[in-house]
């Protein structure tokens, strides 16, 4: 029998300076629905436009990002400078007096997650043997969870600690940021072949992007349409009762199916077809949003959240797998910062259907239409080749 190759350090490295990076974010995110609506006074419709607009930001940044790492052929000063971003704007969500503030804080911080997100998976792709390329990005994502996972568990605590004081709070959760960037900036090393002999064109890499890649970014899209901000998942477990110290609770449920499923779902699509668990994963969707919008109690409510945590876990490390799979090394970063730019616009796009729909018609509409979408996706998946060629 023939042994497995181990996961590259790089992997390693990577998922811890995710999971000190999530950790901070997530607090953040834990708290920003209610600090809004609540504290700020904004309605359901800005939080959808605000976290649309953010993820769109990043898609951008994403895009022009992961073209210029394969363009110079280096990794890790796109890695520390998104890090090191998203380190530097945490204080301005504390200082935050209007929504206006918390929108330039969100575009900030995700135009650095933008900036590191290409360079990252491809960095990733780079260092792993294709026969452990799933579990690789299994096991970053898994490491990423770990961070989401603790964030909600830390903001509850430090809610009681601080008497619900959500700035306080904010101000706490800039330390792992830190952190972050310092295990980056040592641990972090850059393969030395990855430099190329000349600088490639800056725009023709775009359109050398292959067919196969191009089909799984348009399904990346259409399936990003029905996977709306977790900020949603929030606000409905506070409708359903939760106070507002609580209400964090719902992304540790959520968390806690992302963990336990990404890296088996990584290890699992190195040995079986990819499709079949991207399709088990949007079917996870398609469950968890009709459950969430048929029901009202906690109960049921916590089913839903974790039938979306666990879609999570079956899809996103899959999709960055049969990417890395499809791209040549040379467009490796170019492939995947089109797919993250696609899917930010159609987060975007969600994100701001999902807060309209809300407003007018309440959560039952919203979770309905994206099973819908969700739906569409997967049978999109179905048509796709087992093994998308390169």
């Amino acid at each position: 029998m023939i042994a497995r190759p181990r996961l590259p350090r790089t992997v390693w490295v990577l998922g811890f300076v995710s999971l000190l990076m999530d950790l901070s974010s997530e607090i953040y995110h834990a708290l920003l629905p209610l600090f809004l609506t609540v504290t700020l006074g904004a309605s359901v419709a800005v939080l959808g436009a605000i976290d649309g607009a953010a993820e769109a930001t990043a898609s951008f940044a994403k895009l022009a990002a992961g073209r210029l790492s394969d363009r110079s052929g280096r990794r890790k000063p796109w890695i520390l400078l998104g890090y090191g971003l998203a380190a530097l704007t945490k204080p301005l969500f504390a200082l935050a007096a209007s929504p206006f503030t918390v929108l330039g804080a969100r575009l900030i911080d995700r135009t650095a997650k933008g900036i590191r997100g290409a360079p990252r998976d491809a960095m990733i792709a780079d260092e792993t043997p294709p026969e452990v390329r799933g579990a690789a990005f299994g096991l970053r994502q898994s490491l990423d969870t770990v961070g989401a996972f603790l964030a909600p568990l830390a903001a509850v605590a430090l809610m009681w600690l601080f008497a619900e004081d959500i700035r306080a709070v904010f101000w706490v959760a800039i330390i792992p940021a830190i952190g972050s960037v310092i295990l980056a900036w040592l641990f972090l090393r850059e393969p030395s072949r990855h430099t190329p002999t000349k600088p490639q064109p800056l725009l023709s890499g775009f359109r050398q992007v292959d067919k196969g890649s191009r089909r799984l970014i348009m399904v990346g899209f259409v399936f990003t349409l029905a996977r709306f901000s977790e900020s949603f998942l929030i606000l409905k477990g506070h409708y359903a009762g939760l106070s507002l110290a609580a209400a964090p609770l719902v992304l540790v449920l959520f968390n806690l199916a992302y963990l336990l499923l990404s890296y088996p779902a990584g290890v699992l699509s190195d040995r079986r077809d990819p499709r079949a668990i991207l399709v088990a994963g949007i079917a996870l969707l398609v469950a968890g949003n009709l459950v969430l919008a048929r029901t009202d109690g906690l109960a049921w409510g916590a089913v839903g959240v974790f039938l979306w945590g666990g879609h999570m876990a079956l899809t996103q490390g899959l999709f960055a797998r049969m990417l890395a799979d499809s791209a040549p090394e040379q467009l490796r970063a170019t492939t995947f910062g089109m797919f993250h730019f696609a899917t930010g616009i159609a987060t975007l796009l969600a994100s701001l259907a999902a807060g309209l729909l809300w407003d007018r018609q309440g959560p039952e509409a919203t979770f309905t239409a994206s099973a819908v979408v969700a739906a569409l996706a997967g049978l999109m998946v179905m048509s796709l080749p087992e093994r998308v060629p390169a």
